[in-house]
């Protein structure tokens, strides 16, 4: 049994914003505010200072296992989520092999519940092979604990296809996720195509790469009824358009990355790779559409869309790198600069990060009400530090915002009540 006493107790699902203390039995939460009748703490937190929330929710962080654990491992990478406060990841199919079969996905469940850290769930593929030809055997993925499906950032040239994907999940209310981005358009590119890209003499990655995707599959999901989320959008106009549809009606959702909120396509000025990342960083223009959907609830969600790297993937010239940030001991502490520029209250914030998200994949997290799963995370906002090679837990040192100030530091994280990360 245990006790967080004085904590800032912040959880919008269930309208909390205030200072008292938290108990917790067996897992779960069991009292707010007031100790249960002969309940008896063996062990006590005291958040005095800090601010308790629910475990964040990660819409999009690849963990890299199985295939590419040169880059990264499931170990490895629910460390560094625990250390950034994050209890639940969702991963996207694209590992070696893919997704496409239940052994795939229970290998990872299971990899992740040894290692005693974070949740991860899995995305199944929504085509065989992520190639576009085949539906994957959903319905098997689903019983394996895929929580929705996707083709990633794979295309699907095929529009009868798509349609009987979206059709089949429609049938058995799967989710199905879009990383819209249109091939042909795309290219060879590596930047988001406007002065800054001339300038440098790269290859540009136009918007309507993105913008012409997320309108075909709007169609489509309006023709079937599927309900669909789009994963981190880039540009204004896609912004627009799912805004337009929720407004139709349409069963759809979507979520921004961190860094899109933050970066511009002026940040790659200095051919920096840490910069390099797929969709690109787009115009002030386009993140001042991202900002701005996101406080009219355009946007839902914000993730990490953690790519880890090894160092060899980023040290070429600009565009033969790997694209890629690793961000997830930084989401909080970024998210939290919104707040400091007073774009979202902290209430919003929180609820980018953790409510929503649980609605969005029907997730029953979230939420720290009375019988929930105590998944929690405890934050000093007030502490500054730096990201570091010295203390950055994830496998991948690739970010951008590596030696940058930040403020706001996650001192511990619980998983059913169950101390997973001590600061």
């Amino acid at each position: 049994m245990l006790i967080i006493k004085n904590g800032r107790l912040i959880d919008p699902q269930n309208n909390h914003d205030k200072v008292c203390d938290l108990y917790i039995q067996n897992g779960k939460v069991i009292s707010i505010g007031q100790a249960p009748t002969g309940f008896s703490a063996n062990k006590t937190i005291d958040a005095s200072g800090h601010i308790v929330i629910p475990g964040l929710i990660d819409m999009c962080a690849h963990v890299r296992e199985p295939g590419y654990t040169q880059k990264a491992t499931i170990a490895s990478e629910t460390a560094a989520a625990v250390a950034g406060g994050i209890t639940t990841m969702i991963t996207p199919p694209t590992t070696k092999p893919v997704v496409d079969n239940p052994a795939v996905a229970e290998l990872i469940i299971d990899r992740a519940e040894a290692t005693g850290l974070a949740n991860v769930m899995p995305v199944g593929a929504l085509t065989q092979g992520l190639q576009g030809e085949q539906l994957a055997p959903m319905h098997a993925l689903s019983r394996s604990g895929c929580v929705a499906f996707s083709n990633a950032r794979e295309s699907i040239p095929s529009a009868l296809v798509l349609l009987r994907c979206l059709e089949y999940a429609a049938t058995h209310d799967f989710l199905v996720i879009f990383q819209p981005q249109n091939h042909d358009l795309t290219g060879e590119g590596c930047m988001h195509d406007d002065t800054t890209c001339t300038r440098l003499g790269l290859t540009g990655i136009p918007e309507t790469a993105e913008t012409i995707e997320v309108a075909r599959c709007l169609l489509l999901v309006e023709q079937t009824g599927v309900r669909a989320h789009f994963g981190q959008l880039s540009a204004e106009r896609s912004v627009r358009m799912v805004t337009d549809a929720r407004k139709r009606g349409l069963n759809v959702t979507a979520d921004v990355s961190i860094h899109h909120l933050l970066l511009t396509d002026m940040n790659v000025n200095g051919f920096n790779s840490m910069f390099h990342v797929i969709p690109p960083l787009r115009s002030q223009l386009d993140r001042a559409g991202l900002r701005h959907g996101l406080v009219t609830d355009g946007i839902q969600a914000i993730c990490s869309d953690h790519q880890p790297h090894d160092p060899a993937a980023k040290q070429a010239p600009f565009a033969a790198t790997e694209p890629g940030i690793s961000g997830l001991e930084t989401l909080l502490p970024l998210g939290l600069m919104l707040v400091e520029q007073e774009l979202l209250s902290l209430p919003q914030l929180i609820e980018k990060l953790t409510a929503a998200p649980a609605a969005i994949l029907e997730l029953n997290k979230g939420s720290l009400g009375i019988g929930c799963d105590a998944d929690i995370c405890i934050f000093n906002p007030e502490t500054q530090w730096q990201l570091n090679s010295d203390n950055c837990v994830s496998a991948g040192h690739n970010s951008p915002f590596m030696n940058t100030p930040l403020k706001g530091k996650v001192t511990h994280t619980l998983i059913k009540g169950e101390m997973v990360y001590q600061a």
